[in-house]
């Protein structure tokens, strides 16, 4: 899963993002509302943490541009918690939730997490395929419930097929979604991922669908 992080504050910024890869995210990060903009205008994100007070363009303004042009991810504010009319204001510009500084970290995980569940319709923390258990909140997963080993792009190539389980991803939305910007792309190495995660899944639940990508989903589910 990727996620953009727009903050000026540096310190809050380093984080924010420390935070979120140590717990299995990609992430970018963006100092101002121009760069925050453009970057989620340009790039797919799963989520985004914006905030309020921004250099060069505000957070509302940002986020009022993106729902604007069709963008429809996930988007978690950060807000003065004085200032109760800018959250009534990102709500209604279109952000799907907000946390009031200074915060947590973890609430801010929890919120991100519950974010993007609910946008790929999973309700619980727990996404299951099969014998795969996937735990978002961990960010482990076992098979009949022996924790399976992963390295960090084989546990993001996981929750991302666990996270839109029945649905075709193409090898590039995978590279765009297991890499941060500034990574040297090659969705060759995506088979590669995808043939070691076969092999300590140890059930066949990955489909590849030629010509298109990936399909992840239990044989129960109709194949």
């Amino acid at each position: 899963m990727r996620i953009l992080v727009v903050e000026d504050d540096e310190n809050l910024n380093r984080q924010l993002a420390e935070a979120l890869k140590e717990a299995g995210y990609v992430v970018d990060q963006a100092y101002d509302g121009e760069e925050g903009h453009y970057l989620g205008d340009a790039e797919p994100y799963d989520a985004v943490i914006l905030d309020i007070g921004l250099p060069e363009m505000d957070g509302i303004s940002v986020l009022e541009k993106w729902r604007a042009d069709g963008k429809r991810m996930p988007v978690l504010l950060l807000t003065a918690r004085d200032r109760w009319s800018d959250k009534v204001a990102g709500i209604d510009a279109g952000a799907d939730d907000y946390v009031a500084k200074p915060f947590h970290v973890e609430e801010v995980l929890a919120r991100i997490r519950a974010l993007i569940r609910r946008a790929a319709g999973h309700a619980s923390s727990e996404i299951v395929c099969g014998p795969v258990r996937l735990d978002t909140k961990g960010s482990k997963a076992t098979v009949n419930g022996v924790a399976l080993k992963l390295t960090s792009h084989e546990y993001r190539l996981l929750s991302y097929l666990m996270h839109h389980m029945g649905q075709v991803v193409s090898r590039t939305e995978l590279v765009e979604h297991m890499y941060d910007q500034d990574f040297d792309r090659d969705s060759n190495t995506i088979e590669v991922f995808v043939g070691r995660l076969r092999k300590k899944i140890g059930v066949d639940l990955i489909e590849t669908v030629r010509g298109l990508g990936y399909r992840m989903q239990a044989p129960s589910d109709g194949r």
